[in-house]
């Protein structure tokens, strides 16, 4: 990303990668999330009938009520929602590009490619690995105020701990390459294990839900934020390759005239 782009290009640039972005990751949770979703309600549903007391075999279906939203909503409905996060986070994307150029030796594709994976480290990866996504079955309704400020924490553990793998790396300049990239590795890992050790543990998981369903949405869950992420990195730095190309391209014969 050259200094002469404005913010304008920059924010029009993110925005698009971003809606892109957020259409292919809800396509991804559309077909790989949703039906583990689905076994898990299936489950929850299961297990309230049994235990409350009704008519028909324990089934009561006279005080149920209604979901605001039904699940063909809920599914169709992700695609509107992951539409405007990835217009959103499109747009924090751009801004955090247009500071970072400045201060980076590092420009173009790969800068956008790297903040990508930075972002992806900070706001997914880290909270993941500490608190992973659960299915709607599983959770305590009482602890969820708890359990989000919990991962809010751990995405600010995230960002200290990318900025602090960023910072060393650039301390490091004079240094060979791969001397400073396992430096920047270390401090990214030794800040984000200090953080797993003092940030308190959830689980919250029943002894009878099913383990590999368990498995199966979690990986689901990853898959999705991971496309989000990589589509958007990609499209940021195509779309700012494919803008290069075409200012290499208007230059050249201007340069050649007379």
């Amino acid at each position: 990303m050259p200094l002469s782009e404005n913010f304008k290009t920059l924010l029009l640039r993110g925005l698009l990668a971003g809606l892109i972005a957020g259409l292919l990751a809800a396509t991804v949770g559309y077909f790989v999330g949703e039906p583990k979703i689905d076994a898990a309600i299936a489950i929850e549903e299961a297990a309230a009938a049994a235990e409350a007391p009704g008519e028909a075999g324990g089934h009561s279906h006279g005080d149920e009520e209604e979901p605001l939203v039904s699940r063909d909503g809920q599914k169709g409905g992700q695609f509107l929602a992951l539409g405007l996060a990835g217009l959103a986070l499109g747009a924090i994307f751009a801004s955090v590009a247009n500071v970072a150029r400045r201060y980076s030796s590092t420009t173009g594709p790969r800068l956008a490619l790297a903040l990508a994976v930075g972002g992806w480290l900070a706001i997914v990866a880290v909270p993941f690995f500490k608190y992973p996504a659960n299915p709607p079955a599983v959770g305590d309704p009482d602890t969820i105020n708890n359990r989000t400020l919990l991962w809010v924490a751990a995405v600010l553990l995230g960002l200290a701990a990318v900025g602090a793998g960023t910072y060393v790396y650039k301390l490091l300049s004079a240094q060979p390459d791969t001397l400073r990239l396992i430096a920047g590795v270390a401090a990214f890992v030794l800040l984000t294990t200090l953080g797993y050790v003092l940030l308190p543990g959830v689980d919250e998981v029943k002894a009878d839900f099913p383990p590999s369903l368990l498995w199966q949405f979690r990986v689901a869950s990853l898959t999705q934020t991971a496309t989000l992420w990589a589509a958007l990195g990609l499209g940021f730095a195509a779309l700012t390759e494919f803008a290069a190309r075409g200012n290499t391209q208007v230059r050249e014969p201007a340069a050649t005239a007379g």
